[in-house]
């Protein structure tokens, strides 16, 4: 009899979700839903638990826990703490006992214990809904991206009479271009595909050269150098033939991510939320967006005029119905305003507070996107002017205090655990704390998370990488892309009217 704790679902080497069959269950809507019972909330909170536990068993340390206050995480936080401590109780059955400090990441965890940072999916709604562009983001976002699975439909350009067809490709870290580009712009990734395919074109002339340039009878001395060249060749042949394949995947995806941008104009929306979200000038208003027909789909517009709300702090009810108007004209189901509008007025945002932190500069990307051009089968780049800063998401700023140990709001906002300490604190902050920055720590979001995240805190460890080896595993409730967590504020906002 075998007792397997493997009841979470590993993404990435450093990402895991908890579900994806049901994982309707584990979502914002179920925490938040109006009609939701005590009976519920326990269960869920137990599974979210559970699911944790068995995360940290193969990882085989005991965090330390740090844990919003007031909601879903704190709850998680302080049943976590308990199950953990009940297991350390049990010498006998522990199993945390007998483990080397080192086990984290195939011992690549530093002597210190990792810290366990678990936040709410109230703390940002923002990032959930904001267009984004980097290249694995995009893809959950346009494409769908599910279990590493994405699936892209394609119209044969020479023969566009014929019907389309589908076909769905795998990503992983066993392909090399997935593995470097997945969290990288998506005009650098097309350059980047552009540049391998030349490669390999260069690499296939070479070997048909070498095919073709053999000694004749007369030149017998030269035979035994040319078919060493040639049998490296062929030995090089089948590496050869995978990175066509993932080439062409990736020429597959990128020209339906482009042919996305361009129909919907993806580019504007990203451009001005990034301005909104930096607090920058708007060079259009975002009505004339909201109106322009030829600019995104419904729910786009309603995607980029709910982060303004969110983040403005003197919209008035007469402005805010302006725009539901406007909105609900262009076919956009308004039924989210109605929960957004609530859920503002409850967190008494003020000055776009708890979400003001959106740090970094704001994207400068000269129409980025309108230099990525279709020509014949191929995906080129002309001269791409991408100048973007990488903005500090709220969570990776939240994370970033946490481990430092900076003198800030997190603090006194989030409840610190140590399990293993002999007596169970109150997680008020009346126990010893370690005074060392933390090396590692393990993020959990309760109430689904998203590639933007994730990549932004991967993008936050590597730029720490020159003073100090900082990992970070990002895990959440669930993987939704916008599409789908705006269903879930629609229902919210359907019980309500």
């Amino acid at each position: 009899v075998y007792d397997q704790y493997v009841n979470f679902i590993s993404l990435e080497d450093d990402m895991f979700t908890l579900k994806h069959q049901k994982s309707d269950t584990l979502s914002y809507y179920a925490i938040n839903r109006g009609d939701v019972k005590d009976s519920d909330i326990d269960l869920l909170m137990d599974s979210i638990v559970d699911s944790l536990f068995s995360v940290f068993v193969n990882l085989g340390q005991v965090p330390i826990i740090r844990c919003q206050r007031g909601n879903a995480a704190e709850s998680v936080g302080e049943r976590l703490d308990k199950k953990l401590r009940e297991n350390l109780r049990d010498t006998r059955n522990s199993f945390f006992t007998g483990l080397s400090t080192d086990s984290f990441a195939a011992g690549q965890l530093s002597f210190q214990r990792p810290l366990l940072v678990i936040v709410d999916r109230n703390v940002d709604l923002a990032t959930p809904l904001h267009h984004t562009w980097t290249y694995q983001a995009l893809a959950h976002d346009v494409l769908n991206l599910s279990l590493n699975r994405v699936t892209v439909t394609e119209q044969d350009a020479a023969h566009p009479t014929n019907r389309t067809k589908t076909k769905e490709y795998d990503l992983s870290n066993l392909d090399s271009f997935w593995r470097a580009h997945k969290g990288s712009a998506f005009p650098d990734v097309a350059a980047a595909v552009e540049t391998e395919l030349e490669e390999y074109k260069k690499a296939e002339t070479h070997i048909k050269g070498l095919k073709s340039n053999l000694p004749d009878e007369d030149a017998i001395d030269l035979l035994s150098d040319n078919t060493a060249k040639l049998t490296s060749a062929i030995t090089s042949l089948p590496e050869l033939i995978k990175k066509k394949a993932d080439i062409d995947k990736h020429m597959s995806i990128a020209m339906a991510l482009l042919n996305s941008i361009k129909s919907r104009k993806l580019d504007v929306f990203f451009e001005m939320e990034e301005k909104i979200m930096g607090r920058s000038t708007l060079e259009r208003p975002l009505m004339e967006i909201i109106k322009d027909p030829d600019c995104g789909n419904p729910l786009d517009k309603l995607r980029i005029f709910l982060i303004m709300y969110l983040w403005s702090s003197n919209m008035t009810d007469a402005e805010f119905n302006e725009y539901a108007t406007a909105l609900t004209e262009v076919e956009a189901d308004t039924k989210a305003l109605l929960y957004m509008k609530r859920w503002k007025s409850l967190m008494k945002m003020t000055a776009g507070a708890g979400m003001s932190e959106y740090t970094g500069g704001v994207a400068k990307t000269v129409s980025m996107f309108s230099k990525l051009m279709n020509q014949g089968s191929a995906l080129v780049v002309e001269g791409v002017n991408f100048v973007l800063k990488e903005n500090k998401l709220p969570i990776t700023r939240i994370v970033d205090h946490l481990m430092e140990l900076k003198n800030c709001e997190e603090e006194k906002e989030y409840r610190y655990f140590d399990p293993k300490l002999l007596r169970p604190s109150d997680g008020t902050g009346a126990t010893p704390r370690t005074r060392t920055p933390f090396q590692d720590a393990v993020v959990f979001v309760v109430g689904g998370g998203n590639y933007m995240e994730y990549n932004n805190l991967v993008s936050y460890a590597k730029k720490k990488a020159g003073t100090s080896n900082k990992r970070i595993i990002y895990g959440c409730t669930d993987v939704v892309n916008a599409e789908q967590f705006l269903t879930q504020l629609t229902k919210l906002g359907a019980e309500m009217s």
